[in-house]
């Protein structure tokens, strides 16, 4: 029997705080990718698993109809295979899309970096105080 039950405990891999220092920002990114790569190697379990149990229903589907019991529990076993089968399918693409989705977090994560990790660098580096974004635009 599946457990679908998710295995994290939190509700959002990062909180959505409004917090956009770059470390913060970095670390959100790096965050997010892991949770979704997670929520691929979920999903791919979840998937065989229903491959699996869709297996099974075709076999039991046979042993039943095999023990000659009445052809209605065959159709509504095979149901069950096929629906499994549709449901696995579907699963594949959520699956896909929370690996291309990790791909572009992590996409995303080398940006940030490329374009503000230099900025942090010097901001930083300084033991003066800078000026909150927005102070010149006065």
């Amino acid at each position: 029997m599946s457990d679908l039950t998710p295995r994290s405990t939190s509700a959002a891999p990062a909180p959505a705080d409004g917090d956009t220092r770059y470390k913060a920002v970095q670390a959100k990114l790096i965050k997010l990718g892991a949770a979704l790569d997670d929520a691929t190697n979920e999903l791919e379990t979840l998937r065989r698993g229903m491959l699996h149990n869709a297996d099974t229903a075709s076999q039991m589907a046979q042993d039943i109809d095999n023990a000659g019991l009445d052809g209605k529990f065959v159709q509504l076993t095979s149901y069950v295979e096929t629906a499994l089968i549709g449901a696995a399918r579907e699963v594949r693409r959520l699956s896909d899309a929370s690996f291309e989705a990790s791909n572009f977090a992590r996409k995303a994560q080398r940006t940030h970096a490329r374009l503000y990790g230099a900025l942090d660098d010097i901001r930083s580096s300084r033991r003066e105080r800078t000026p909150k974004p927005g102070f010149f635009n006065r």
